[in-house]
């Protein structure tokens, strides 16, 4: 598929900021028979990088291993982190889950409905319990059990689902495990998770709970990538929701899983169409 003639193209770029990066990605794309249709970059002051983000379309049906090769003198002098897509491509990914499916329901409706775009290639999960929902989908289930001892055994499966699968993101739809440092290096900016935004308040068990006795105004919600320091990695979108005292713990949780499901589909949307680049310990997303 990534070799497929093609005849519009997402490039995505971050590298020291310096003077000419944007005439010279300009000139290459010129020089190639190519029209820029979208583009969009950042200069961060505070990290001295550059990031950018452009769609482009070829005049005839283009080899994108081409232009990738093509494009690679340019990378290399500018000391690029770079990336060139077909448009059209959709990205394979993963959903783990546990217990609570209506993160996983939510995203694969979504996929579905073509809302996103993205191919699951599995789910996986620790338990059985959506194995049946999966199915209605159409999409392979994978029980994969977690025990202490069990969990380098786990995340080794994991790992090879993705390997085997060509899947270029992994998504924590409510997946009640930590993962480890190993697995957070090896894909580093390829799993995102989802949590309440009540941390670190509300640690722990029934934070909605925790939320009720203390009387909040606000619940809300957190998409991240998963690093090594747990839920504190780079933010990639964050949704809220106001609600009043006369809301029950049951009801706060309801609001919780409406905006914990806004908050995850538009981070996989946003990643999945590459709009998102890493930026230390924070993020750019392009709109």
């Amino acid at each position: 598929m990534g070799n497929a003639p093609s005849d519009s193209f997402i490039l995505t770029l971050s590298c020291p900021d310096r003077l000419g990066i944007v005439h010279a990605v300009s000139s290459y794309l010129v020089t190639t028979g190519c029209n820029i249709e979208e583009s969009k970059q950042f200069s961060d002051h505070d990290t001295g990088l550059f990031f950018m983000r452009v769609r482009f379309t070829s005049r005839t049906p283009a080899d994108v291993k081409r232009l990738r090769d093509g494009f690679a003198a340019v990378g290399d002098s500018f000391r690029m982190d770079w990336q060139l897509h077909p448009a059209d491509e959709r990205m394979r990914i993963v959903l783990l889950v546990s217990k609570f499916g209506h993160c996983l329901n939510d995203l694969l409706f979504r996929a579905r409905s073509g809302a996103l775009p993205v191919d699951i290639a599995a789910v996986v999960s620790n338990h059985t319990d959506f194995a049946e929902l999966a199915a209605s989908f159409g999409i392979p289930f994978h029980h994969v059990p977690v025990t202490p001892d069990t969990k380098a055994a786990a995340e080794a499966e994991l790992l090879r689902i993705v390997r085997q699968e060509s899947v270029e993101l992994v998504v924590l739809a409510r997946y009640m495990q930590v993962i480890s440092d190993d697995l957070c290096k090896q894909l580093s900016g390829q799993i995102i998770n989802i949590h309440h935004s009540f941390l670190p308040s509300f640690k722990g068990a029934k934070p909605y709970h925790q939320a009720h006795a203390r009387g909040v105004k606000l619940i809300g919600a957190t998409a991240h990538y998963v690093t090594a320091e747990l839920d504190e990695g780079p933010i990639i979108e964050q949704e809220i929701e106001r609600v009043g005292h006369e809301l029950s713990p049951q009801q706060l949780v309801a609001v919780g899983r409406d905006v914990e499901c806004q908050a995850l589909a538009r981070a996989v949307k946003w990643h999945s169409e590459r709009r998102v680049l890493l930026n230390g310990h924070r993020t750019v997303v392009f709109s």
